[in-house]
């Protein structure tokens, strides 16, 4: 600004030449003549520089999906779930029909005064990241604490088993206080809703392992029970809460939804509905920003085959996922013995996102965000192009893929 001022009053009050101006100063002619022009036609305007916005901005979104996006971050923070704007923009396209970005959601959040500042975090880069590769591969467990609204606050905690590469909360229930038979009690009954798991990842807690209790007593029911079924035990290091991450992260995500509700639970049945509720939600309504393209929990546990136990695979069988989006033209292609062949979908389904379950020549392909089954086939080796032929395509309403167990 007081370099404006300057040139103006160089060649408004002292009378120079802008010439002179421009080669004193060290700038254009052209624009020493525009800002007089300027400074004659608006004053003291000049002195400060115009705005470099654009008149008009045709790809800019329309007033109503703003107001959208703030209606939706808005209702998403009161119900306590997330809001960000992974979470809004997946509410846009599935539920609105709407693709917006993630930039222009953030933008729009923040102009409006919803983004709050938030001190400096420990950088993502500085942890170790694992995930497992198929759902039942690991099961990480946890307890957590809550108080009822009741005169006196009773202390509740809250058992959860979760599934470690699908996110999907397999069992979460609430007790007066976790003990051993407990734990055991509701790892069999996940285990008689999703099948053996092939590893289980706890911390150090009395109620999960007792290698750490100098010797005393020997093994736990759990402990007895993860052997019997040949099911790997892994546990935490002391003091270090990240490893079972995932766990602790729901459980942070569901003690913000349970505080947000209007009607808190004064007996252990109202917060076990409560419980009932907020899981139903977690696994098959909301999107999880941790998994591919966005998925529900349920999505990703129920498309993707299932692992277990080492004494129960098949070291024969040839198994593969792949990941892969399907063409303008309708087409995935697929490689099998070293040649690569087109797989027909159809152009309904164009720039969907899929998952590939590969059994040898026999393939299913299904969304990789919703878990629906679009194409089942046994590919023949002989031809490039796979058709949509009824005679070696199927679409069973609960389908069970060779060599990848469901449950």
């Amino acid at each position: 600004m007081s370099k404006r001022r300057l040139v103006i009053n160089a060649v408004v009050v002292e009378g120079r030449t802008q010439g002179e101006v421009a080669r004193a100063y060290g700038v254009s002619q052209g624009w020493v003549s525009r800002l007089v022009a300027r400074y004659r036609a608006e004053g003291e305007a000049a002195f400060t520089p115009r705005s470099r916005r654009p008149k008009n901005s045709p790809t800019a979104i329309d007033p109503s999906t703003v107001d959208l996006i703030v209606r939706l971050r808005k209702e998403l923070t009161e119900q306590g779930l997330d809001a960000g704007p992974d979470t809004i923009a997946w509410q846009l396209q599935h539920h609105h029909q709407l693709r917006v970005s993630r930039a222009t959601i953030s933008r729009h959040l923040t102009a409006h005064g919803l983004v709050l500042p938030a001190p400096r975090k420990r950088p993502r880069s500085s942890y170790i990241r694992f995930q497992a590769a198929l759902p039942n591969e690991t099961w990480q467990a946890d307890f957590t604490h809550y108080r009822l609204a009741d005169p006196v606050g009773t202390d509740i905690e809250i058992l959860t088993w979760l599934d470690d590469c699908s996110r999907y909360a397999l069992h979460v229930t609430c007790w007066p206080r976790v003990t051993g038979p407990i734990v055991l009690d509701t790892f069999r009954r996940a285990i008689t809703a999703h099948g053996i798991p092939a590893s289980t990842l706890t911390d150090n807690g009395m109620v999960f392992t007792t290698r750490l209790s100098g010797g005393r007593g020997g093994r736990n029911a759990l402990e007895h029970e993860l052997r019997r079924l040949h099911i790997t035990q892994k546990n935490s290091a002391p003091n270090r809460p990240t490893t079972c991450g995932k766990v602790e992260r729901f459980q942070q995500t569901m003690k913000n939804w349970l505080r947000a509700q209007p009607d808190q639970p004064t007996t252990l049945p109202q917060l076990q509905t409560l419980i009932g509720r907020f899981v139903h939600a977690y696994n098959h309504q909301r999107p999880h920003r941790s998994l591919p393209h966005r998925a529900t929990p349920a999505a990703s546990y129920s498309t993707l085959p299932k692992a277990l136990p080492a004494h129960r695979r098949d070291a024969d069988t040839h198994t593969r996922v792949r990941h892969d989006r399907i063409d303008q033209s309708g087409l995935v292609t697929l490689r099998l013995g070293g040649r690569l062949h087109h797989i027909g979908i159809g152009r309904t389904y164009a720039r969907t996102s899929v998952l590939l379950l590969v059994d040898d020549l026999h393939v299913r392909i299904v969304n990789a965000v919703t878990g629906e089954l679009l194409r089942e086939l046994i590919t023949d080796p002989t031809r490039d192009y796979q058709p949509q032929n009824p005679k070696n395509t199927k679409k069973p309403p609960n389908p069970q893929v060779r060599g990848f167990p469901m449950s």
